[in-house]
């Protein structure tokens, strides 16, 4: 077999067997195939699409080139969640201890932001003394002590993800569906859960800008994920706007314990964490959504979630102690106001503007190397559909280590429009494909 004869036949637009993607997945990990081959490929893929044959099996190659998390232990109750990314998205701290509760084993695998704000492993770290580089023993052990457990991915997970993001980041082909279905899919596999439940983000601080790449995306990966024997669920969710009132990675994780405390005003954050942990629910425990949802909004309501949430972060180590005071946990050095310049209305934003403001301020990376600012961030004060008086104060831009806000102020201000009439409401959930 030849990569040579691979290229011509997909550069055709013809039918790569199960075989030739196979090869081609083992033998670029294993160096025999070159970049530039890799990439020849890749834009073919881009160019010409795949059947979904070919992209299960391109899956299930990326997800076998490394390691496989067997969690044959928990039986078939085992449940994940992936999220596309989005702009002050902390759902995973909320939801997974909500379904922990309710008896499920939630065994996550998650990863740092690059952009915006941190990652799920960014927002735990916040919490002195938490542990997300678990050995394997360690991560087994925690799961089964409190049914949930988050660490950071080996660096040996889906290693040909890895070498193919890469070289896809910097050609042009990152947009592909059927790449980016693989992408995230055989981390999924890789991860071991029989059920996985997939936040596909839609709107401006999303990857998918248009309601209809996010269903196409969807329905891929929904389908990958039966053909790979796995029970999958999209929720499609809107992310025109930050995700809550808080983005950084201190200030998320106290409106996340403020939530699992019954003591959030935010409905919409409170709304989109019920779904997806009832749908969580409902494939872990072969129940309908609704007697999900029911048991869902119980553990919430009568403090089992928040028991358990304690409980994981005791178990990983982290000293619970320092969010007793959520005030004091969440406190920075700096703070300047952001006021409204003029009257009427907040009738739009722009996520993706208000996440690049917070990493400005030190809440994200704009590279690997860069260190994050726990406490950096933006509290949102008003927000889309909100009444404002010119001059009044419209969000809070805080850091640690950044004295002068003015270009994260800017920013910020330029991401959101304004207008005389109060705006329409936008849905929450689009849809969500089984």
């Amino acid at each position: 077999m030849r990569m040579y004869d691979i290229l011509d036949k997909k550069r055709n637009g013809n039918e790569l067997t199960d075989e030739e993607i196979s090869f081609f997945v083992s033998e670029y990990v294993n160096g025999s195939i070159p970049d530039y081959q890799a990439s020849a490929l890749l834009m073919a893929i881009c160019i010409n699409g795949m059947t979904s044959r070919e992209t299960a099996t391109l899956t299930k190659a990326m997800a076998e080139s490394g390691d496989m998390l067997d969690l044959t232990a928990f039986g078939n109750n085992t449940v994940d969640k992936h999220s596309t990314g989005g702009v002050g998205d902390k759902t995973t701290l909320i939801v997974a201890p909500i379904v922990a509760s309710l008896g499920c084993s939630v065994v996550k695998l998650s990863g740092r932001g690059l952009g915006h704000t941190g990652g799920t492993l960014d927002k735990l770290e916040s919490i002195k003394g938490m542990r997300i580089d678990l050995t394997p023993d360690e991560f087994m052990s925690v799961a089964k002590q409190c049914g949930l457990t988050v660490c950071g991915a080996g660096a040996n997970i889906a290693p040909a993800d890895k070498k193919l993001y890469a070289l896809r980041d910097v050609t042009a082909t990152v947009q592909s569906i059927p790449l980016i279905v693989s992408s995230i899919m055989s981390k999924k596999l890789a991860g071991g859960a029989k059920n996985i439940v997939l936040d596909v983000k839609t709107g401006s601080g999303a990857f998918m800008k248009t309601l209809d790449s996010a269903r196409e995306l969807a329905k891929g990966m929904v389908e990958i994920g039966a053909l790979s024997g796995k029970n999958v669920s999209a929720v499609i969710t809107n992310m025109d706007k930050p995700l809550g009132y808080c983005v950084g990675n201190s200030l998320e994780v106290a409106e996340a314990v403020a939530l699992l405390k019954n003591r959030s005003c935010d409905n919409d954050l409170r709304e989109i964490c019920i779904t997806l942990a009832s749908e969580m629910v409902s494939l872990s425990k072969g129940i309908t959504a609704k007697e999900a949802r029911a048991k869902v909004v119980e553990t919430l309501e009568n403090g089992n979630a928040f028991k358990t949430f304690k409980d994981w972060i005791s178990y990983q180590q982290g000293d619970f102690n320092v969010l007793d005071d959520l005030d004091e946990f969440t406190k920075a050095a700096y703070k300047t106001e952001l006021l409204s310049p003029c009257d009427g209305y907040i009738s739009s934003s722009e996520a993706s503007g208000i996440g690049i403001a917070a990493m400005m301020l030190g809440a994200g990376r704009s590279s690997k190397e860069d260190a994050i600012d726990p406490t950096a961030g933006i509290i949102q004060i008003k927000r889309v559909g909100d009444k404002v008086e010119k001059g009044s104060v419209i969000a809070i831009l805080q850091s640690s280590t950044v004295a002068d806000h003015s270009a994260a102020h800017k920013k910020m201000l330029e991401s959101l429009t304004f207008s005389k009439e109060k705006p329409s409401e936008m849905p929450l959930v689009y849809e969500i494909i089984r």
